[in-house]
């Protein structure tokens, strides 16, 4: 069966949420309330994500020093990129996190030809602007990273999902196998489903290797 590795990156990739880290640096706003909504199932990340980062009016290259400055990458990324290159399989980045910043992280590793699905984002005078573009073109408010794995699922993949945080809770669960850490683990715990916990990504090289 041909495998997809669908991976998170904010918290995943990264050992540290990149968007929470500039919302805290840059947003002209209480935005922790608006996640806190979020959270609470009380609006869609695509609301989440709107709202917030339009108190960001910083530009592109000013964020992207200040995520050079603090960003780090979790232990095990290029050997997990390197072993699913050996394995012929299918590494994608589904991400509610924005592209810009995904794509300057992966060029300052030098990583090239890497399938990244993410936010859109434009930076325009009265904040970032966002939007989510499902597989099929048309714009989410909810549910970017559940279209991405319906559609895998669709092409004939076995899937396997790695991932941290609450927004990949629903998704995951329709994966063939779900690594998981942080948020992610603690939710797969608390409702007893079988999942392979990680610290650093290779972890996740290791489990895959028993495939």
């Amino acid at each position: 069966m041909k495998t997809l590795i669908q991976c998170d990156f904010d918290g995943t990739i990264t050992e540290d949420d990149a968007s929470f880290y500039l919302l805290d640096a840059y947003a002209e706003g209480d935005w922790r309330t608006i996640l806190q909504k979020y959270k609470e199932g009380r609006i869609t990340v695509g609301e989440f994500n709107t709202r917030a980062f339009a108190m960001i009016r910083q530009d592109e290259a000013t964020l992207l020093a200040k995520l050079d400055e603090h960003v780090r990458v979790r232990p095990g990324f290029r050997e997990l990129i390197d072993y699913c290159d050996y394995r012929g399989f299918r590494f994608v980045i589904v991400s509610n996190g924005l592209q810009f910043y995904i794509a300057a992280l992966l060029r300052a590793l030098c990583i090239q030809g890497i399938e990244v699905h993410a936010a859109t984002n434009a930076f325009e005078p009265d904040g970032v602007k966002v939007q989510y573009i499902a597989p099929d073109g048309t714009v989410l408010q909810d549910g970017f990273k559940e279209a991405y794995i319906r559609q895998f699922l669709s092409e004939g993949y076995r899937v396997v999902y790695v991932g941290n945080g609450t927004s990949d809770s629903y998704a995951s669960r329709h994966a063939h196998l779900v690594f998981a850490t942080g948020d992610l683990l603690n939710y797969y715990q608390k409702h007893e489903m079988e999942c392979i916990p990680f610290h650093d990504l290779t972890d996740v090289v290791d489990g895959l290797a028993r495939l």
